[in-house]
């Protein structure tokens, strides 16, 4: 069988008539009729049943167009992907990602991308609820979280970098009220909550769930305090501002533990689960410009650019985050 083979029999299943069929494919309906009888006796399979009304598919025809538009598709894609290695990539790239990472990392990241391929044209929607991609016709999204449970086995996701979220304090709110010793002591201390989405349903903010280095195990920290937003803009000024200790993303506060405006707080504790993911709907060709986007990305966060930045107050080896 060839191309054309599979382009009749899937116009005749269509059509469900020789004659439309023919008329798709602008061709004579007796070429049609000649090109079928042939395919058939070739594969000594009876494809279609004819009656006076209609054209349907037999089993073994159903199965035979069931593949050929499989093997269409194929088709068609390879030929894309060749075309567009002979060209500069092109066309329009549709992102989400949230509000901070977004506007801090991922920004800067894509104008440079964009700069080295400029028939590439990128469209970024922050957001801090993560959209259907695919039903919302994104391409990808940058996140915080892996693939919720219900898209896992809809999406394509791939950890970008490590996402360790530290617990922090000005020096001038240490200098007043002390520094915790252990977990235990944070509930003697007014620690700053941020009520943001995306722990999912049963979410507790008032507990933050921290890693130490080196274990695995997850330690529950009751928290309180006067003060909680659902922006983390607002909680990092009052953490500057010394009003308590907040749990904050290392990638979010590295200028500020260079220029130690804020310090480490139980520094061998991290919250672990919110590393920076790709994740993108499922397909089975992607367009060259998206996989030079991920190759960009990866190459970009994977030595996480923050680390370097808040290197100076950072212990060695601590390694995760929000």
């Amino acid at each position: 069988m060839d191309r054309p083979d599979l382009e009749l029999v899937l116009a005749v299943r269509q059509h469900g008539s020789l004659v439309m069929a023919a008329r798709a494919l602008k061709v004579a309906p007796s070429a049609v009729t000649k090109r079928l009888a042939a395919l058939e006796s070739r594969l000594g399979l009876h494809l279609f049943q004819r009656t006076t009304r209609r054209v349907s598919p037999t089993a073994e025809g159903e199965t035979l167009c069931e593949g050929a538009g499989g093997l269409l598709r194929a088709f068609d894609a390879l030929e894309a992907e060749l075309r567009e290695r002979q060209t500069e990539p092109s066309g329009p790239i549709r992102l989400a990602a949230t509000f901070g990472f977004g506007r801090l990392w991922l920004g800067p990241a894509l104008a440079d991308f964009q700069a080295q391929h400029p028939a590439v044209h990128i469209q970024l929607q922050l957001t801090e609820q993560l959209p259907d991609l695919a039903m919302e016709g994104f391409d990808g999204a940058i996140w915080l979280w892996n693939a919720p449970a219900q898209r896992a086995s809809e999406w394509v996701s791939r950890r970008l970098a490590p996402n360790q979220r530290v617990l922090v304090a000005a020096p001038a709110y240490l200098q007043v009220h002390g520094e915790p010793r252990s977990l235990q002591e944070l509930a003697a201390h007014a620690c700053l909550v941020v009520r943001e989405n995306g722990g999912g349903p049963g979410q507790r903010f008032d507990h933050w769930r921290l890693q130490r280095e080196g274990e695995s195990a997850i330690q529950h920290a009751p928290v309180h305090g006067p003060l909680s937003s659902n922006s983390g803009e607002m909680v990092r000024d009052w953490c500057l501002a010394g009003h308590g200790i907040m749990l904050r993303s290392l990638w979010d506060i590295a200028p500020q533990l260079a220029s130690g405006d804020l310090v480490r707080v139980l520094p061998a504790y991290a919250m672990p689960d919110a590393d920076v993911h790709w994740l993108a709907p499922f397909r089975s060709q992607v367009p060259r410009r998206i996989r030079l986007l991920l190759d960009f990305l990866v190459e970009r966060f994977q030595d996480e650019p923050w680390r370097r930045l808040s290197a100076p107050a950072a212990p060695p080896g601590s390694r995760r985050k929000r």
